[in-house]
């Protein structure tokens, strides 16, 4: 199977994506974020960098679970450029926010 080659567009979002995960952790370590999430803390490095510009929906899913974001606030931070939706995540109680 060829993968295509990601278009700006995604490229872009994938930043987005990965800074507002980057500002949701705040001070959490990256270690501890990633063990708790069930992925390398290479791989969250590399979301949060845009290095990994389109990770799988369950690594998400994960993250953002761990970090107490809604899978809404991560759509609406990712579609638009632009746009500053502030973390609210409150940590692992959260998890009801996840399941729509």
């Amino acid at each position: 199977m060829v993968r295509l080659p990601l278009t700006p567009a995604e490229v872009e979002r994938g930043k987005r994506l990965g800074a507002f995960l980057r500002r949701a952790r705040g001070e959490r370590s990256i270690l501890d974020t990633a063990l708790d999430a069930g992925v390398s803390p290479e791989t969250l490095r590399k979301i949060e960098s845009g290095r990994v510009a389109t990770p799988a929906f369950p690594t998400i899913a994960a993250i953002a679970d761990v970090l107490g974001l809604s899978l809404d606030d991560v759509w609406a931070e990712i579609k638009q450029p632009g746009s500053e939706v502030e973390p609210t995540g409150s940590g692992r109680g959260a998890r009801e926010r996840l399941a729509s």
